[in-house]
């Protein structure tokens, strides 16, 4: 087994969000750029502060562009973001988009893609070295813990939504710094692409390894919700300011579509 097996407690933490609200699946329909990523300049950019950055890494069937649909709903002037393209086209001909695949190949170049994103943002914009999140969609969840366990030292945080863990390919290198980075999964209660059954095995995992986990669940399936966005903000922000973690009650929140 390549997981880890230390079996020490974490701080884990759960809450259930209510949002009818969900973002349609980003589809891919007209010819990507050129360009391998995609950078968000947050609203009215002051280049004498530090911003956290934001490394999003689209789900499947998508592109880097996502992160232009995804920024403005996690938040229009706190972060700097970047979104690199996934390592492989998709292999269905009814798809046109890229995904992130679990091979060795496509680990590598998932790792090289996000460190040419840190330097192509720090070489546009002024980031705080020690505020940079790694965060994804599904395919691209997986791969942002993969490579943010592989680099702790460089992420001060990894995202999940819909991405389970990564297995196989050893998936940690150092375990006392994976420890110290904390880590967000957002999981749709009826999902069939991250089942409960999963879930429950990651978070076991996650126990067995002293992780800083928190799990958050929201009434939907394989959906990208404006509230599981809104949440990124609201937790990166606990993370980059040290307040502590917000109560998120069970009532209903609002929240437009994205078509």
């Amino acid at each position: 087994m390549n997981r880890i097996q230390q079996l020490i407690h974490p701080k884990t933490s759960v809450s259930e969000v209510a949002d009818p609200s969900s973002i349609r699946r980003f589809s891919q329909k007209q010819k990507t750029p050129a360009a391998q990523n995609f950078s968000f300049a947050p609203l009215h950019y002051e280049p004498k502060y530090a911003y956290p950055l934001i490394i999003w890494l689209h789900g499947p069937n998508d592109n880097e562009r996502q992160l232009k649909q995804v920024m403005p709903l996690i938040s229009m002037r706190n972060f700097v973001g970047i979104g690199p393209r996934g390592t492989s086209m998709e292999h269905d001909p009814d798809k046109t988009g890229f995904t992130w695949q679990q091979t060795s190949n496509d680990i590598f170049l998932a790792e090289q893609r996000v460190m040419d994103c840190i330097d192509a943002a720090t070489q546009r914009f002024n980031i705080s070295m020690d505020k940079i999140f790694l965060a994804g969609f599904q395919t691209g969840g997986t791969m942002a813990m993969r490579v943010a366990m592989r680099n702790p030292e460089r992420c001060a945080g990894v995202i999940s939504i819909g991405g389970s863990f990564p297995v196989n390919l050893h998936p940690v290198f150092d375990p006392q710094r994976v420890r110290k980075m904390p880590i967000l999964i957002g999981h749709g209660r009826d999902s069939r692409q991250y089942p409960i059954e999963q879930v429950c095995d990651d978070i076991r995992l996650f126990h067995s390894a002293g992780l800083k986990v928190t799990l958050r669940q929201y009434p939907c399936a394989d959906d990208l919700t404006t509230k599981m966005l809104s949440d990124v903000n609201s937790w990166i922000m606990e993370e980059v300011t040290g307040d502590s973690p917000t109560q998120f009650s069970k009532s209903h929140f609002g929240g437009a579509s994205l078509n």
